[in-house]
């Protein structure tokens, strides 16, 4: 990760919604988290601006700055020139005398740097034959070219940076001055970090705009103007060009904001369709003043933030002493990237794992953060995504293991909305209704094929029903329904057991046990009746069994 940007892990929650804006997709997902690929990231700040849970930071120099001011040396702030945009009708002057209260020797305009660099330009389109040349200023264009376009890298004009040919300017004129530069830029914290010994380093606006706070310093609304200030045009978009002459014969001259823009150009370069022309290029759409660390308050206001550069701008050039060539001159070496591109093969691979087994699969919807289905898979072939990054594979992954959990589960599922409007409706539940298909009832209300009343008292009510038996008369069916309501999808959910079988096998086992007991009554009434008649038998005889006794009694004792 590049040191002057960091990430707070807790905060990322995996929205992708900085690979989508990243434009050269210098951004890979790990556990969960976005990590920045250093040697592939331009440092745009794109991620930072549109980070919804402001994961990415910008390391703060403000103390780094502290410490130059107590070292002794005279510490001079090169001030961008679209502070004017940022800090509302507050002229150099104005933002002088504040920021010596922080301490500082003095305050000066960037855009004496941006009169060296842009003299030091028509210099080279005169006397220098070039055939194409792009400007240098943006050092987040300048780290595309190094790390994604190299072919292009003879074009770019091997010239300092406004910020560094103004900071070897002060250090001309006071040789152990600490220089320190504030603008809009996060790139810039990168190039002086980079290149040692020129800028020692780099305030944001909105890390100025703390300070200044907590010390409880007003900058004063006062805006002082100056003829011979032209190049407080450069944070503009074709601002470069309108401080220069445009007059080298053979030469076309035109400007491009915006990373894509400058991509498609680059692109026409390598392929060798432009010729003999000086181009402007700049990250960030409408340039500098467009800027990453711009206060959040003000990215919106592009035309206000243009016509503030235009009225604060001069009609000429700032009086500046130039230096020889070899003194701006700037070195910008290829920076070689990791990721090698993986063949056609093993792309195929991948896009079969995301469900692509065909052309007309891959959407390429954009939805992961990558332009096509095909650069997703280069990317997770690079250790960049995962497949789970796909939310048209996560969506159909997702409904496919339902509709199998659904449509297998032996209970018959029917999902109702607010409207007892059907919405979904498995097998099971069509098997005990008799219901061909799902299609003839979805859409339906409910009604057509049962007795609303208790989908409505659930809705009602909010109280579930939880396994009720239920005879449905019209299916011959029995069944135990739970009826549940989801308050945050507002849908009605019923499930229904099929307990039939059941429910007749446990009539065939009353019926049994019914009739055992009726026969058992019967045999038991039978039986009464035959002891009884026995018993009725057994007296009768007995009784005569004692008579005949008697009377064999008498006769014995009376012989």
């Amino acid at each position: 990760m590049p040191n002057c940007l960091t990430l707070k892990k807790s905060n990322c929650k995996n929205c992708y919604k900085c690979i989508r804006n990243c434009p050269v997709k210098a951004i890979r997902f790990s556990g969960n988290q976005a990590h920045i690929i250093g040697n592939e990231c331009i440092l745009c700040g794109q991620c930072f601006v549109v980070c919804p849970q402001n994961a990415k930071e910008i390391v703060d120099e403000t103390e780094k700055v502290k410490v130059l001011l107590q070292s002794g040396d005279p510490v001079i702030v090169s001030m961008a020139p679209s502070f004017i945009a940022n800090y509302d009708g507050v002229g150099i002057d104005a933002m002088r005398r504040a920021l010596k209260k922080l301490g500082f020797y003095d305050v000066e305009e960037t855009a004496v740097g941006a009169t060296i660099v842009k003299t030091e330009y028509e210099r080279m389109l005169n006397e220098e034959e070039r055939d194409i040349v792009i400007s240098s200023c943006c050092h987040s264009i300048n780290l595309l070219i190094q790390k994604h376009y190299p072919s292009a890298l003879e074009y770019l004009a091997d010239v300092v940076s406004p910020m560094q040919a103004h900071c070897k300017d002060i250090k001309s004129r006071f040789p152990n001055a600490k220089t320190v530069f504030v603008g809009p830029c996060v790139a810039k914290k990168d190039e002086a970090e980079h290149y040692e010994g020129i800028v020692d380093a780099v305030l944001t606006f909105e890390e100025l705009s703390n300070w200044l706070k907590a010390e409880n310093i007003e900058l004063e609304q006062e805006k002082d103007h100056d003829v011979c200030s032209r190049a407080r045009f450069f944070p503009t978009t074709g601002g470069v060009l309108k401080t220069m002459a445009q007059n080298t014969p053979g030469y076309t001259y035109m400007a491009l904001d915006g990373v894509e823009n400058c991509i498609a150009a680059l692109k026409d370069i390598a392929e060798g369709k432009i010729h003999k022309c000086f181009i402007e290029m700049s990250a960030c759409v409408g340039s500098c003043v467009g800027g990453p660390v711009m206060e959040k308050y003000h990215r919106s206001s592009a035309v206000k933030d243009y016509i503030a550069v235009a009225d604060y701008a001069g009609e000429k050039d700032f009086e500046v002493s130039q230096p020889k060539a070899a003194d701006l001159k700037k070195n910008f070496e290829f920076i070689e990237q990791r990721s090698q591109m993986p063949s056609d093969m093993e792309i195929q691979n991948v896009l079969r794992q995301m469900g692509k087994f065909k052309p007309s699969q891959e959407l390429n919807c954009g939805s992961c953060g990558y332009n096509t289905c095909r650069e997703k898979a280069i990317a997770i072939l690079q250790g960049k995504a995962e497949i789970s990054m796909c939310l048209p594979y996560l969506k159909d992954k997702a409904e496919s293991f339902s509709d199998i959990i659904v449509n297998n589960t032996p209970n018959g599922l029917i999902v109702l909305n607010d409207q007892l409007e059907v919405q979904q409706i498995n097998n099971a539940a069509r098997k005990i209704m008799n219901i061909r298909s799902a299609n003839d009832i979805l859409g339906d209300q409910v009604i057509r094929i049962l007795d609303p009343t208790v989908f409505m008292q659930v809705r009602d009510t909010g109280r579930d029903v939880r396994d009720q038996r239920t005879y449905l008369a019209e299916y011959k069916r029995y069944v135990e329904q739970t009826i549940v309501y989801d308050q945050d999808s507002r849908m009605i959910i019923g499930i229904m057991r099929d307990i039939t079988d059941e429910q007749t096998e446990r009539e065939k086992k009353e019926n049994i046990s019914r009739q055992t007991v009726e026969v058992a009554d019967k045999v038991v009434d039978k039986q009464m009746r035959i002891v009884q008649e026995i018993a009725s038998l057994l007296g009768e005889t007995a009784a005569e069994t004692k008579i005949a006794l008697a009377k064999l009694k008498e006769s014995i004792t009376d012989e």
